[in-house]
């Protein structure tokens, strides 16, 4: 019984990892995804909780830095801690301070940014901005000795431009660039702050790229309450800026959000943290992505948070209809697995007739599949239905559900098989309540 306990969890923790947040292992923020050899690597913060004696209770803390990488925008390999707090020379040791981080590739080189607490005061007090190099995009990194002199705040960015000038970019009440060295080690000019930008409301979280000559750059703003994603163009990468609008709305439970824009197979993704893992403390935040669009004058559409988040499921994989693409007005629910171990997920509950959850791109590839097995839940008889395509398509499966005690997995033959990708419709047809955990099909 241990070993199927065993083999339960460890699919309940990894297979999460296809939707919105995209790691469940650990929590993390700050994202920034790169595109280096082919793959996505992803460079986040790493919130952990903090005790006594270990960072300060009720605010962000922060040991160290993980990476991550993507081949598929579903599957995520953690390649472990690559700069930590108490291995980095110029940082104190217990500050609990690594806070946003960047990477980016020049010369065959990897250059990882990342802001920090000095343990010597002859850098000044608050946060400096330090570097750390490795042959490979996952690391070993290795700390430089002493941070980059002239630059004081957090949440460093680093653009190089088509003509290999590099720019930084950080945050200290407002934002600041300055260009960088070939080393991109030092300054090659003295920080200046970008103008143009609001006046009022917190910024930070500089992140700016390029597209068709127009530089975009985005950053976090605190407009009212908590942080929306904000994005401004110019000509130039010192600007000046002209403010064009909102990336993503505020988050009403959520005070912070930090942003990365990426191409990546001809397709832009949005990466933006939100505290999925966390509703009840905003400083112990996950990673999600969003595919983003732009308009033809360059403008960029605002991007609406989902809990699908992008890439195609297998059918033979895992299927959690609790992140859903779209969902019924009544009748439907979802709440976590175990509130004392969000790690574990979430589940979908159905209370009533013709409740309903649409879960999109499911790959169900060529060879003909037979049955679905669904871990479900319920105390009375019920019955699911699985819609192809749209709420009242081709139906796949009718999964009749008899009365029984806890989770149980039930085995369903297909009515239909139908080869390549399509939507799924998951729907009641019963008032009686109905938990799903996932679904798959063999």
């Amino acid at each position: 019984m241990r070993s199927i306990a065993l083999i339960t969890l460890l699919q309940i923790a990894t297979h999460l990892a296809a939707q919105n947040p995209i790691i469940t292992s650990q929590y993390t923020a700050d994202p920034t995804a790169r595109v280096f050899n082919g793959k996505i690597y992803l460079y986040p913060s790493h919130d952990i909780l903090a005790t006594p004696g270990h960072g300060r209770p009720g605010w962000f803390c922060m040991e160290d830095y993980h990476v991550f990488s993507t081949s598929d925008l579903v599957h995520w390999s953690d390649h472990g801690v690559i700069v930590s707090q108490d291995k980095t020379p110029w940082v104190k040791p217990d500050s609990y301070s690594m806070w946003a981080p960047e990477c980016v590739d020049r010369n065959g080189k990897y250059y990882f940014y990342f802001p920090s607490t000095p343990r010597d005061s002859s850098h000044g007090r608050g946060f400096t901005i330090g570097v750390a190099i490795a042959d490979n995009p996952a690391g070993p990194f290795i700390p430089q000795d002493e941070p980059i002199k002239g630059v004081h705040g957090i949440d460093p960015n680093v653009f190089i431009d088509k003509d290999g000038q590099a720019y930084l970019y950080y945050a200290e009440g407002n934002i600041y660039v300055a260009k960088l060295k070939t080393n991109m080690l030092e300054l090659a000019s003295e920080p200046a702050i970008v103008q143009n930008l609001p006046a009022k409301g917190l910024k930070e979280g500089p992140f700016l790229f390029e597209r068709n000559g127009i530089y975009y750059l985005t950053y976090p703003h605190v407009r009212n309450r908590t942080e929306c994603l904000e994005y401004a163009t110019g000509t130039n990468p010192l600007g000046p800026f002209t403010i064009r609008g909102v990336i993503m709305d505020e988050s009403p439970t959520c005070w912070t959000n930090h942003q990365s824009i990426v191409q990546y197979n001809d397709q832009w993704y949005l990466f933006y943290h939100h505290d999925d893992l966390s509703p009840h403390f905003d400083k112990a935040r996950s990673v999600r992505i969003d595919s983003l669009f732009f308009n033809a004058d360059g403008s960029i559409q605002k991007v609406t948070p989902t809990l699908r988040g992008v890439g195609i499921t297998r059918a033979t994989g895992y299927i959690e209809p609790d992140r859903y693409s779209r969902i019924s007005n009544t009748g439907v629910s979802i709440d976590f697995l175990d509130s004392l171990r969000p790690y574990r997920g979430w589940k979908t509950i159905f209370a009533g007739d013709n409740a309903w959850v649409q879960y999109n791109s499911v790959d169900f590839g060529n060879h003909p599949l037979d049955h679905t097995l669904a871990r479900i839940s319920s105390t009375s008889d019920a019955t699911l239905e699985i819609h192809a395509d749209s709420l009242y398509g081709p139906v796949l499966a009718e999964i009749r559900i008899p009365a029984g005690e806890g989770w149980r997995i039930i085995t369903t033959p297909l009515a239909h098989f139908l080869p390549g990708i399509h939507h799924l419709f998951i729907r009641s047809k019963t008032t009686q309540a109905v938990e799903i955990d996932w679904l798959r099909f063999e």
